[in-house]
């Protein structure tokens, strides 16, 4: 089944968990805001799902929820969450009965919707005119006909398809594409070799400036750096552990040292990850929905700021309070489903909680759009999420200024970095701190033009760190791997 994403900017969360429990300790069922569903759509062969996947837009002062379904990408205002009213659709290449799946991420006003069934294409969809109309930019099978999930790095501008295919190379677990020019994406390459990992298919990934969370289905989870994606380094995988089935799909935490992460089968936990090493994963937790069903299956996960939220098919909504990543709470739910446990696919299948308003979205397989009020916690993400159409130029490569590039990766203590393309001032300051944020050193770097040069303390232990570069005008951070 389907997952979904946020960007990948890193936002540092802060302040304290609003919502409660009950006064018993109890979590509490959220609040209906608004309900979306259409008459006259069919639902599909497989599991009798008319809808699928949801996203989010916050665009022009207004909110929109965006649905899939078995027709198409249904657009739906949502800024008086009590009226949502459907302002624009988009008909899928492919409709009717045999959809189950579609996805969507969003690069500036850029919608990227693609369809996991016959004979699909890659829809490229400019919102820029919301809320009057939207138009499709790109319509093509030529890149991908079909894609089981997509995500987006908004910060590298890269695309990556997740179980794609398309009629001229075939079928590959993964393809990353460059993004560069938004509307002209160009195939960087395809994978499914992470380290002790041979990955007959990628079902999702969550990637964040380069470093990618694959969730490998049979094979387990791999994280890669694809900082270049031409020599991907494998940093860790984890292939045993407990709860082990199809890993599905997973979302990386605030702090990011932790990562969680669901199997897609029936009466299987959650899992909390430390990552803080990818090159020793360890499981910390797991943790379900309370439900005394075998048939209780999670599906879908995204995290805002201290609280995760999970589509959880039959269960529907279930938030978790994570401020202690190692001890999570169930703190909120909402039944978007009244069907019985079964050994299928029914229920919420997506989420999305970056909306400004704090109103948390989740999709019904059956039942569509349900517009639920959040925890009411004070997310930075969500102000973040904001879209910006002139985040990307939307013209060409040439208009799109690249990012500094480190290496080698990965580095040695005691030895040398080189930054290439530096477009700042000559005399440059670095910083270097783990993801605990404990700082390592300060420095100053050397070099001429756009090449710079860091000499590395010794006895940096192996990991990842932050490089932070500023010359009193600029800042920019990348990861530092030290092996």
């Amino acid at each position: 089944m389907s997952t979904k994403s946020f960007g990948s900017a890193v936002i540092l969360c802060f302040g304290l968990s609003v919502l409660t429990t009950s006064l018993s300790g109890q979590p509490v069922q959220a609040e209906l805001l608004g309900h979306w569903e259409k008459s006259g759509l069919v639902g599909s062969s497989f599991y009798n799902n008319t809808y699928n996947e949801v996203w989010g837009l916050a665009y022009g002062g207004r909110e929109y929820g965006i649905i899939g379904s078995t027709a198409g990408t249904h657009f739906i205002d949502i800024t008086d969450p009590t009226q949502p009213e459907e302002v624009a659709f988009v008909a899928g290449a492919l409709q009717g009965g045999n959809v189950v799946h579609r996805d969507f991420h969003n690069y500036g006003c850029y919608l990227y919707a693609v369809c996991d069934e016959g004979a699909s294409t890659l829809q490229i969809i400019d919102f820029s005119t919301l809320p009057d109309s939207v138009s499709v930019v790109y319509d093509s099978n030529e890149l991908i006909r079909r894609s089981h999930n997509i995500f987006i790095d908004t910060l590298r501008a890269k695309l990556y398809c997740l179980v794609v295919a398309n009629a001229a190379q075939g079928y590959h677990a993964m393809r990353v594409y460059d993004l560069a020019d938004p509307l002209n994406p160009t195939f960087i390459g395809a994978y499914n070799k992470f380290g002790n990992i041979t990955a007959s298919q990628v079902h999702d990934a969550y990637v964040e400036d380069g470093i990618a969370y694959l969730n490998c289905g049979p094979h387990g989870l791999a994280i890669v750096d694809f900082t270049d994606p031409a020599n991907p380094v494998t940093l860790g995988t984890l292939t045993d552990y407990p709860f082990k089935g199809y890993n599905h799909s997973g979302w990386l935490a605030a702090d990011r040292t932790h990562y969680i992460m669901s199997d897609e089968d029936h009466g299987f936990e959650m899992k909390m990850l430390d990552v803080s090493d990818p090159s020793d994963i360890q499981v910390v937790k797991t943790f379900n929905a309370g439900s005394e069903s075998s048939m209780s299956i999670p599906h879908n996960q995204i995290i805002a700021c201290n609280f995760l939220y999970v589509s959880y098919y039959y269960d529907g909504l279930q938030v978790y309070d994570i401020s202690d990543p190692e001890s999570p709470v169930r703190v909120m739910y909402y039944p978007t489903s009244q069907r019985p446990y079964s050994n299928s696919y029914e229920g919420a299948w997506g989420v999305y909680p970056f909306l400004p308003s704090g109103n948390v979205l989740v999709s019904d397989m059956q039942r569509g759009l349900f517009i639920i009020r959040g925890p009411g916690d004070d997310c930075p993400a969500r102000e973040a999420s904001i879209v910006d159409c002139n985040q990307i130029s939307g013209v060409g490569a040439a208009d799109v200024a690249p990012l500094p590039v480190v290496y080698p990766v990965p580095a040695r203590s005691g030895g040398q970095v080189y930054i290439t393309g530096w477009k700042g001032q000559q005399k440059v300051n670095a910083v270097i701190a783990d993801v605990q944020g404990r700082h390592w050193g300060r420095f100053e770097l050397t070099g001429s033009g756009e090449s710079l040069r860091l000499d590395l303390p010794g006895g940096l232990p192996a990991g990842v760190y932050f490089l932070e570069l500023t010359d009193g005008k600029n800042r920019w951070v990348d990861k530092l791997i030290i092996q």
